[in-house]
């Protein structure tokens, strides 16, 4: 199908990583579509910056710590590199304690947690439209010898779920404090992201329905996503191929998400690949739902004609807006065991 340019203007993709790739001038040129480019570590918060002062009609950047990179942060000011590292991943053995002292050699030094908050909040102040993110809980990754390796040769440390929440809730705090929208990771962490929902509801009060979150290349079983947006009026659901098409788990989901909460991404490191990635998503939502797939733009649509694009478009402003109004909980007359499932994708 051949796409306008001007229909490309009204395609979000929610949460991509391109500056994990270099940038080539020409491609970001040639792009079309808006992205939301993630950070995710200390080096890449000054890239994304620098991608949105140079495109700013085609960038939203987002700021933050992902989980896989929070080992890196330590909670105490003054924190010795091999003391934080070696409280933070407690070897078992004697084989744990030798790898753990080959990684210490490898790692860098811990930044305080109030370094990352301040350069984070000075990256939010600079650019009125940022997001938090990529933030996030992930219980199943496991910390590499060097990340930037191919491939990657893995310890058998994962990151405390304890030390990966302290420095979320200290981000979202920020967040919420300056009414920015949230990309958040979750990835076999059902039940502790159901936690952190409610407790950021409750932290928060009438302010948590001022931002809103989605739940990027969301992994979460249907019967979880469907009680979340019983309790929750500010949570969206963005899917990507890249991820969610590993399992048939994003069918479900489509299905199970209300039309109003839908957002579509790429996920991808190669900003030339985005808009392709992501109108792989958009035609499987319209498929799933049944909504007509526009050929071409227009303004003068009846909201009850409206495509894909144009629904999609319309999630993505209620997103970015925000003040949502509240719903009401319901008590929940059994457990739902399929919110434990280990069926969810990992992310990348």
């Amino acid at each position: 199908m051949t796409r306008s340019k001007l229909l490309n203007s009204h395609v979000i993709d929610v949460h991509c990583h391109p500056t994990d790739s270099p940038i080539v001038p020409e491609a970001m040129e040639a792009l079309e579509i808006t992205i939301c480019a993630m950070s995710s570590r200390q080096e890449d918060q000054s890239l994304v910056r620098s991608l949105a002062l140079s495109y700013p009609e085609k960038v939203v950047p987002c700021f933050g710590y992902h989980p896989w990179f929070t080992h890196r942060i330590t909670l105490k000011p003054k924190a010795r590199k091999e003391d934080h590292y070696r409280s933070l991943f407690s070897p078992r053995n004697d084989e744990e304690t030798r790898i753990l002292s080959d990684l210490v050699e490898l790692l860098p030094d811990p930044t305080p947690l109030e370094e990352v908050l301040v350069d984070l909040r000075r990256n939010l102040e600079d650019f009125p439209s940022a997001m938090l993110g990529e933030v996030g809980v992930d219980r199943s990754f496991r910390v590499a010898y060097d990340y930037y390796a191919s491939p990657r040769k893995l310890t058998p440390f994962t990151i405390p779920i304890e030390h990966q929440l302290a420095i979320l809730h200290a981000q979202v705090d920020i967040a919420v404090e300056m009414r920015r929208n949230i990309s958040l990771h979750s990835v076999k962490s059902q039940q502790a992201t159901m936690d952190l929902l409610s407790n950021l509801k409750t932290k928060h009060g009438a302010k948590w329905e001022e931002i809103s979150l989605d739940m990027h290349s969301c992994g979460l079983s249907p019967p979880m996503w469907k009680e979340i947006q019983k309790k929750y009026s500010n949570i969206f659901l963005s899917l990507s191929t890249v991820i969610n098409s590993r399992s048939p788990n994003h069918i479900a989901l489509i299905e199970a998400c209300t039309a109003d909460r839908i957002l579509v991404e790429s996920d991808f490191n190669d900003v030339s690949m985005c808009t392709e990635r992501t109108w792989e998503m958009l035609k499987i939502v319209a498929d799933v739902k049944g909504w007509t797939l526009e050929t071409e733009w227009s303004d003068d649509v009846d909201e009850s004609d409206w495509g894909a694009v144009h629904k999609l478009e319309r999630n993505w402003k209620a997103f970015q807006t925000g003040n949502h109004t509240p719903v009401g909980t319901r008590k929940k007359k059994r457990e739902v065991k399929e919110w434990l499932s280990d069926s969810e994708p990992s992310d990348v």
